[in-house]
Order: structure tokens, then sequence, then C-alpha cells
């Protein structure tokens, strides 16, 4: 069954929650025999057709132009310039019996699962296995994959590797409880038996917590693109040798392997932000395997719920229903600060809303704003909620009521969202809020405050590195590309700034 809020004919890659559009070079004409760039061998006369790709095709209801286009989107994400320059034809050669090679059939199978809204495997499309697998090994040392995540970051290949597993609807997988009592008395033991040294103390837990919120800040206001490197470089190196170390008590031990989990949290969340979502989706998952060491369901909560926003985004509504409501199971709500619920419940509005669930979706937000209502500047809250306030509950609402379809009450949110944020200290939102509201106000045909919302916007972007805001912009050229043969010069203008926008991003 299709997603009701996709279009039929063109699927959303929603990188924001919209359209996402990438150019996508069109190749070859089709002549028998031309190679795909993900094709083992040409197509022969005796080669039998791929009648289950043709089926999953023929169920997503688009032809062999729009998958090809959807592919290149999806490879986009891991700049995949392989696979993001195939062709109409490629797509011919794999129905009627190529064998697509490398990562290409993973590829078309996470395009095709967001377009049919279920999982799609590569054996159901008929397809050989990837040579990468994209799957999550929850039972792997935590610790180990915090180290293969560093040797990832410093050696090119190794990261070609990691990009090319891409983004898998089918690792979306939430442990059992079993294994969440596990890892907590995993987490137990490890300070047992550490050879002698210098202990980690508090002061030791103070300065890497102090760092983290730095990084935060620094997230917040200039986006996922900027600094990246250096936190995850302080990760798998500084915050990783003090996991290992000896630790004056248990508790300082669990302060650290949560603040490390908060850190590779960030890690993920940057990536997400500059539109890398393999590399997002394995720090999300180390990220939830600090959380179970240090017992610290609140921060497993948090990292679920990211991992529901960046399914939404993707176009993986079921998927992020269960994220989200994972994130608000037991003790990762009970918990909470009343702030941090009030978050978990307007993301897991956002993922009913795209699961096309109104009347769940209005339920959740109603109990987010009587959460965050309840939150006072004197609760002893963590750090990772202190950018949650009335302006990010506004914005998630507007999100959700606009993916409902109410226009109307979403630009009111969107406009209490402009009205009552610090720009200044969270200048990315900011700039994506004034986006989604242009979007909006175009819409509804109300083009001169849509151009002016928009110019507000782009001026808000100088300095940010962020997939979103570029991805903000790419669909407000979009949009205004039906203006500029009307001859409004305030569209006009405006498009050229955005271009030359985005040919700065793209340096």
């Amino acid at each position: 069954m299709l997603d009701p809020q996709v279009p039929r004919g063109g699927y959303d890659e929603r990188i924001t929650g919209r359209r996402a559009r990438v150019p996508v070079v069109m190749l070859g004409g089709g002549e028998s025999g031309e190679r795909a760039p993900g094709d083992s061998a040409p197509v022969t006369r005796d080669q039998r057709r791929n009648l289950r790709l043709a089926a999953a095709i023929a169920e997503a209801d688009w032809s062999h132009a729009q998958v090809a286009q959807a592919v290149g989107r999806v490879a986009a994400e891991t700049s995949n310039q392989r696979l993001m320059s195939i062709g109409r034809s490629h797509v011919s050669h794999w129905v009627a019996g190529s064998a697509p090679s490398g990562d290409a059939p993973a590829v078309l199978a996470e395009a095709l699962s967001r377009r049919l809204g279920r999982i799609v495997t590569v054996d159901e499309l008929g397809l050989p296995s990837p040579r990468v697998s994209n799957q999550i090994d929850w039972s792997a040392d935590t610790l180990t994959t915090l180290a293969d995540l560093g040797r990832d970051n410093v050696d090119i290949e190794r990261r070609a590797l990691l990009r090319a597993a891409g983004y898998s609807v089918a690792a979306l997988a939430v442990p059992s409880q079993p294994w969440w009592d596990a890892m907590a008395g995993r987490g137990a033991q490890r300070s047992s038996g550490r050879p002698a040294g210098r202990r980690i103390g508090a002061g030791d837990l103070d300065a890497i917590r102090e760092t983290v919120q730095m990084f935060t800040r620094i997230d917040q206001r200039r986006g996922g693109g900027h600094a990246r490197a250096a936190v995850e470089q302080y990760l798998t190196s500084d915050v990783a040798a003090t996991l290992r170390a000896s630790h004056s008590s248990d508790g300082i031990r669990r302060g650290l392997f949560s603040t490390a989990g908060e850190l590779a949290y960030l890690c993920g969340w940057m990536a997400f932000d500059n539109a890398e979502h393999a590399i997002a989706q394995k720090y999300f998952t180390v990220a939830v395997q600090l959380a179970a060491e240090a017992d610290d369901p609140p921060l497993a909560g948090h990292i679920l719920r990211a991992m529901a926003h960046q399914a939404v985004d993707l176009g993986h509504p079921r998927p992020a229903v269960r994220l989200a409501e994972a994130s608000l199971a037991g003790d990762r709500s009970g918990l909470a600060t009343p702030r941090e619920r009030a978050l978990l419940e307007v993301v897991q509005a956002r993922a009913y809303a795209a699961a096309g669930q109104g009347p769940a979706a209005a339920k959740a937000l109603l109990r987010a704003e009587d959460n965050l209502s309840a939150a006072t500047d004197g609760d002893e809250e963590p750090g990772r909620v202190f950018f949650f306030g009335e302006a990010s509950l506004a914005h998630e609402t507007a999100c959700t009521l606009r993916d409902l379809g109410d226009l109307t009450r979403a630009t009111e949110q969107f406009h209490r969202s402009v009205r009552t944020r610090k720009a200044a200290t969270f200048t990315r939102t900011h700039a994506v809020t004034l986006g989604y509201l242009g979007a909006i106000q175009a819409r509804q045909g109300a083009i001169d405050e849509a151009c002016a919302t928009w110019s507000t916007s782009l001026d808000m972007m100088d300095g940010v590195q962020s997939a979103r805001t570029r991805q903000t912009v790419t669909d407000m050229r979009a949009a205004l590309s039906t203006l500029r043969t009307r001859g409004i010069p305030a569209a006009a203008e405006l498009d050229q700034r955005a271009a030359r926008y985005l040919a700065a991003a793209a340096r």
C-alpha cells in the first residue's frame, strides 16, 4: 500500500519532511548491451526477465525513469557518484535480467522501501545480496564498535565502505528488554579489573560534559556540517579512552557512559542534519548502546526519538511510529523530565502524522503541550534538551499540521516559532523554519509574503552548513520556477540569491 502522503508518479525523498530534488544525470539511450554503473554484465538475449523487480516497480507505480531518479536521490545521501548517474536505460537492463553489482541492489531496495512504505529486501527483488551489511549488530561490544567508528573516521577506504552501506530501514529494530538488562549488567562490570593508573573522577567527567555542551551549541547555531570531524575525533579518541580507564566510582562510570552516549548522539544528529544518513544511523546505534551500558533510560529514549525523526524525514512512517513509541516506553518516559517527555511526544506526533494517523497525532501534540507547560527552570534537566522550548514545540507542531494538510494552523504555528525563537542561538533551525513558512505561504498564493520570508531565511543561512538549509533553498527555487515567467521582480532576485547560495554551499 502506498504512503498516502506521497503523490503517485513521484516520491518525496524527504530530508526535511518535504520534497528532495537531486539532479540526476541521465545516461544513454537504452541500446542492448549498454553497461550500467551497477551492472555486473551487459544484457544478453537469453537472459531471463527479473519478474520480481518488475513486480515491485509496478506496485510502486513508477516508470523506469522515476526508479532511476529515486535511486539517484538515495545514492546522493552517501555521495555515491556512481549510482547518482544512473538513468532509465540502466533500470530497464536490470528488469531485463542484468544483475546490478556492488551496493546498487541495497540502494534500489531502500528507494523502493521508501516508496512503498514497507521493507523491501534485495531478495524480494531477485537481486544479489549487497557486499556491505547494513544490519545493526546489537550484540557487538560497545567499545569495539566505537573503536571501529574511530578507524572509519581516519581511514578513507573504511569511511567509503561505511558510506556505501547506506541507510537501511531494515536496520531499524529496537532491542528487546533482556538486551537492555544485559547491557546494564555489562556496564556495571566495566570498572572491575582495570589496570592501575590514573583513575577518572568527577573533574574529568565535568570537563567532558562542558565540551559536549560547547559542541551542541555550535551545532544548533552553525549546522551539522560544521566541526563534525572534531566532534567525532573527540568522541573516538579522548572520550573513548576514559571509558576504557578505571573510574573512581560506579556513578562516575555511568556518568561517563551517559555523556559519551550524548556525544555519540550528537555525532549522529550532525550527520543526519548534513544528509549523511548511513553515518548518522551508525552513531545513533552506538549511542543507544552507550545509554544502555549507563543504565540511562531517558537518554535511550532521546536517541530513539532522533532515529524516529530521521525515519520520518526519509519517508519510513511505520518504522518511525515504532521508534517513537519505543522512545516513550517504560522508564524512558517515566524517568524523563517534563521537557524531554514533551520532545519525545511531539516527534511521536510527527510520526503519527506521517503514517496518516491524524487523531493519534493530535493527542500526542496535546500531551507535548501539557508536558512543556509543566517544565520549569528549576528542574534538573539534562543539557541535551536545552534547545526545546516554545519555539521548537511550535516548529514541530507546524510540521505535523502541515503533513496532515492543515496549512492554516501550520502557518500560525510557524509564525509562533519564528516569533519566540532566539535566532542568534538557534540559527540553523530558525532559517529552516522560515523556509518552511515561505513554502506554505507560496502554496496559499501569498507570493509577496513568501518572497519576504524566504529572503529572511537566506539572510539567516550565512555561515550555516546544513543539508536541511540547502534542501530548503532547493525547494525554494523549485517553487520560484513557476513565478519567474510571470515577471515578478522579487521572485527573480530571490532566485538569483538562492542559486548563489547553493553554488557556494557546493564548493
